[in-house]
């Protein structure tokens, strides 16, 4: 067998993985109508804490989403103006005269903190007064379908969740969209496989931080959210902080929509490169890996199929077949047509680009870059 038909073997052998033992994260399945969840005698107190940054596009619609949350319980709202320039705070004060929001002002964001956390860590505190049994931690660009939190809290309540995390449905309806963003969340289940997540014997923990129903009692064991106060990539921190006090569980919902919509290629691009080096623990060593192996999953069984002869070509063949077929789940689940995932060697290998691009934004000091702020390690 020659060096090329055995290197032919190894996509192959990557997508075989993938396929049986990673979780079955194509398949898309864990969602939050999976299962009917039962009714509570008592609904907890929560309140919602929302960190916002130039959010004047946006705040009215999502703040709105929570104000009409059909909830049977106690909810509170904590806006954190992270000290916007365009009138968020404004906005959001404009949307009721009743005591249910309270818009507070943000600080200054001390050393060691990244500003999302600091944001939040404010609304954390401030909501503390009201004694409530769970935080809902929501991004400003999030539009809540009314029966979000009810459904929410009756799954943490009835699984004794300390984190319950929604991935919200992202904007797929412009061209960059649409050829991008499937791909996004199905390279995000396949780096932290929902089932995984969702196994307490497991470690793997995530979230996605549009969404975090978190157990108040237990965040605050240990030092709450100081105690991932540099973290970049936030969710998934504070899920690995959560994970070691309880369940925790993560899933698809169309329950929240992202309304932050990605104008074209670039936006996306800037949106995975802000976390893509930290995720890799801005290791140049593993920067290099990561690269190579987007190649070889992505790239060589293109290359394969349509190069290589006899064994090797039936080998690229398959591994192509696999792939594909592995991301027809989550194009459905977006309401995309099957076809579009003989793209998704194309859209590997342009990730590939944006996580090399992440690097050089850090390399360059402006890792983690978001409304004018680089946070990134240094």
């Amino acid at each position: 067998m020659s060096a090329l038909t055995v290197a032919a073997f190894l996509p192959l052998a990557a997508w075989l993985y993938l396929l049986l033992d990673r979780g079955t994260f194509w398949r898309a399945r864990e969602r939050d109508d999976a299962e009917q969840i039962p009714e509570l005698a008592h609904w907890p107190a929560v309140t919602a804490i929302v960190p916002a940054r130039n959010e004047a596009d946006v705040i009215a619609q999502s703040i709105g989403s929570l104000l009409a949350q059909n909830y049977p319980g106690t909810l509170r709202i904590v806006l954190v103006d992270d000290q916007s320039d365009d009138g968020t705070g404004r906005i959001a004060r404009a949307l009721t005269e009743s005591d249910k929001l309270d818009v507070i002002h943000g600080e200054a964001r001390p050393h060691g903190w990244t500003g999302k956390l600091w944001a939040m860590s404010q609304g954390a505190a401030h909501a503390a007064s009201h004694a409530p049994d769970y935080f809902w931690f929501t991004d400003a660009d999030i539009d809540h379908g009314p029966d979000n939190l009810r459904h929410l809290v009756a799954h943490a309540e009835h699984d004794n969740l300390v984190l319950a995390s929604l991935m919200a449905k992202l904007s797929c309806i412009n061209p960059a969209e649409r050829f991008f963003i499937p791909a996004f969340v199905y390279f995000f289940q396949m780096l932290y496989p929902f089932a995984w997540v969702n196994d307490p014997k497991n470690r793997t923990a995530a979230a996605a931080g549009g969404c975090m129903l978190v157990n108040r009692a237990a965040l605050e064991r240990d030092g709450g959210l100081g105690a991932i106060r540099n973290a970049l990539i936030d969710d998934c921190a504070l899920a690995k902080l959560m994970k070691v006090r309880g369940p925790v569980w993560l899933g698809l919902t169309k329950r929240a929509l992202s309304i932050r919509p990605y104008e074209n290629m670039n936006a996306i691009r800037r949106m995975v490169a802000r976390s893509a080096y930290a995720q890799l623990n801005y290791s140049p060593l593993l920067l290099a890996g990561t690269l190579a192996g987007l190649l070889v999953i992505f790239v060589a069984p293109v290359l394969f199929a349509l190069l290589g002869t006899g064994v090797a070509r039936l080998a690229g063949i398959a591994a192509l077949l696999i792939m594909v077929a592995s991301f027809v789940p989550m194009l459905r689940f977006y309401g995309r047509s099957p076809v579009w995932a003989f793209a998704l060697p194309a859209i590997g290998l342009l990730y590939a680009a944006f996580t090399l691009d992440s690097a050089v934004q850090h390399w360059r000091g402006r890792g983690g870059m978001w409304k004018g702020r680089a946070q990134a390690m240094t």
